[in-house]
């Protein structure tokens, strides 16, 4: 049930000046995204704002992001909560709206033991036959999926992959180790892709394809087809990029690097805000760079 291989894009959520969700920005942001070779679409996460999401513009997100796409990449949606029960209402719907695929990040502020993780992963997989993504970025929940609590969880047929965002490379390796070859590994953090693809990772879920798509598929690519010095020769070249779209809080930065693209408005919702005027300067002088804009 391996979902995809190589770069799939953490999409960000348009607004308009007003605060509802720009739609027809968001599918102007998919045709750039599916034009530029990115293998796999991750609505709703984290870089979606899915904290300030309605479950109405959840679905319609969902929704729309799967009659988009139209079976070209695969479509994964992000369905987390702290709330188990809120987080299979979320799947049941994504489930019935098309998606191919769940994206499902621990439990936040209420937080969980070890065990309570496995519990709410086991449920959430009980709602759905569709492959499951876990997503483990400690820095914004607090709470981190050991190594261990992974393998267990990797039993439940349908729980196929992680997004490991920790930056915790022993940590990964140790899941690598106890895991195998049957459970997928995606970086979350755009920096550290080949290093974890030599850890066996088959690719990310990407902040930066955003922005620059190509290149954070090219670079996978590069890395799945044996070509690991041009791999590392295109993650070092990034590294400039990847700092300026984490200059702030993310998706601040990233946001507003695509407004300079002219392909969304710099809107957020509250308490998510404008990043700072020097940022924006150097966010800027780091996309003329890298020829972006």
């Amino acid at each position: 049930m391996s979902i995809f291989r190589g770069s799939g894009v953490a999409i960000v959520t348009p607004f308009k000046d007003d605060k509802s969700i720009d739609y027809n920005a968001y599918e102007k942001l998919l045709e750039f995204q599916l034009s530029n070779g990115t293998d796999a679409i991750v609505v709703c996460g984290t870089t979606g704002e899915s904290a300030t999401l309605t479950d109405d513009e959840h679905a319609k997100l969902v929704q729309l992001t799967v009659k988009t796409v139209d079976g070209r990449v695969p479509v994964i949606a992000g369905c987390g909560s702290n709330n188990t029960a809120h987080a299979i209402q979320l799947t049941k719907r994504a489930t019935q709206d098309g998606a191919d695929a769940i994206m499902q990040v621990t439990p936040y502020y209420n937080k969980a033991t070890q065990s309570g993780l496995i519990r709410h992963f086991s449920e959430i997989a009980e709602s759905t036959e569709l492959p499951i993504m876990l997503y483990n970025v400690p820095s914004r929940t607090s709470c981190n999926i050991e190594p261990k609590t992974v393998a267990e969880l990797s039993k439940i047929d349908n729980i196929v992959c992680i997004k490991e965002a920790s930056a915790d490379i022993s940590q990964i390796a140790e899941i690598r180790q106890l895991c195998g070859k049957n459970f997928d590994i995606y970086s979350g953090n755009d920096d550290q892709v080949v290093p974890l693809m030599s850890l066996g990772a088959v690719g990310v879920v990407s902040v930066v394809a955003n922005v620059a798509p190509r290149l954070m598929s090219y670079m996978c690519a590069e890395y799945l087809a044996g070509n690991v010095e041009k791999s590392l020769e295109i993650q070092l070249s990034l590294l400039a990029l990847c700092k300026a779209c984490f200059i702030e809080l993310s998706p601040g930065p990233v946001k507003e690097a695509l407004a300079m693209m002219e392909l969304i408005e710099a809107n957020f919702r509250s308490p998510m805000g404008p990043v700072s005027e020097g940022n924006r300067k150097l966010i800027e002088k780091t996309l003329g760079m890298y020829g972006i804009v």
